[in-house]
């Protein structure tokens, strides 16, 4: 599902894809400038788009949607962004039968991706994973353990997914122990995503080709959200990220991301009028900066629509 595939049609022309590409990059410098004076800089950027206008609700599989990007495959810590990776994972593995259906799976799954639950991603990992935290483990053991965690990171190596990690819990005031272990010196095992792998995904699960049909439906049910209602918290994933952005009448499914350093977005956009898109965007070392996400929401949809007319 990304532009490295071999063999795919492309969902739109030579001629489109570069009049995209334009727009990615001409708003990533627009945004550059524009919150200069908090002092963004281009490596605290990236962006990836998918136009999904054109594409079936079925479509071929000789099909393939075109990421267009600024930074899109530069590693970057993605906060809660992992959640859609481990959400994926826990529908192939329920799908292969190598774990249950049981109630506190699918309660887990909803929380994670409904309200960001770190508590609700600590269960789902452990049980992909067959790993639970505790105290340090002796070497032999600790080697063992980290072959055990490193199997959702296994799955998407084997799809394909490059320049990511995603063999992290999702923490607020730890880790410790043999997670804190498995972190390494200065955290260099932590979670890295890229904005290119988080809208392959996206666009798997909204196009039905993550998994099954059914399970992509499931996963995308969780991401639908409510952005209509006002909410004064700026963290609130519908109206505090790239729904505060959106017009009358839009449809929003997404995943946000926050923390004392991070602030990003992957969402499934439908205009009305019929323009659909995919847009993820990380911001690093500005999560304080409110508009810069919604900076980018509105420039993408004026852009779409004006290459549309």
């Amino acid at each position: 599902m990304n532009d490295k595939q071999k063999g795919l049609k492309p969902l739109i022309s030579e001629s489109e894809l570069a009049g995209l590409s334009k727009i990615v990059l001409d708003i990533a410098d627009e945004i550059l400038a524009e919150f200069s004076h908090v002092g963004l800089k281009e490596n605290e950027l990236a962006i990836s788009l998918i136009d999904l206008t054109g594409l079936s609700a079925s479509p071929p599989k000789n099909i393939s949607p075109t990421i267009e990007h600024y930074r899109g495959e530069e590693p970057i810590y993605p906060a809660s962004l992992v959640k859609l990776f481990y959400l994926a994972a826990a529908q192939q593995w329920l799908e292969d039968k190598k774990i249950s259906e049981t109630d506190e799976i699918a309660r887990a799954c909803a929380d994670m991706i409904i309200e960001s639950s770190n508590d609700a991603t600590h269960y789902i990992v452990d049980v992909l994973t067959g790993t639970t935290g505790g105290p340090e483990l002796a070497p032999n053991e600790m080697s063992a353990w980290m072959e055990k965690r490193n199997a959702i990171n296994r799955y998407f190596a084997n799809l394909g997914y490059e320049n990511i990690n995603v063999n992290q819990k999702t923490w607020g005031d730890g880790p410790f122990g043999r997670e804190r272990i498995f972190y390494g010196k200065d955290f260099a095992n932590r979670n890295k995503l890229t904005t290119n792998a988080t809208a392959r995904l996206l666009a798997e699960i909204v196009t039905g080709t993550c998994v099954s049909k059914e399970r992509s439906k499931v996963m995308l049910d969780l991401m639908a959200r409510d952005f209509s209602k006002a909410s004064d918290n700026p963290d609130d994933q519908a109206t505090g990220f790239m729904g505060s952005a959106l017009p009358v009448g839009a449809r929003l499914w997404s995943k946000a991301g926050w923390m004392s350093t991070a602030r990003n977005d992957a969402a499934y956009i439908e205009l009305p009028g019929g323009i659909r898109f995919i847009l993820v965007a990380f911001v690093s070392n500005h999560a304080k900066d409110y508009a810069i996400l919604p900076a980018i929401t509105e420039k993408v949809i004026k852009a779409l629509q004006s290459c549309k007319q």
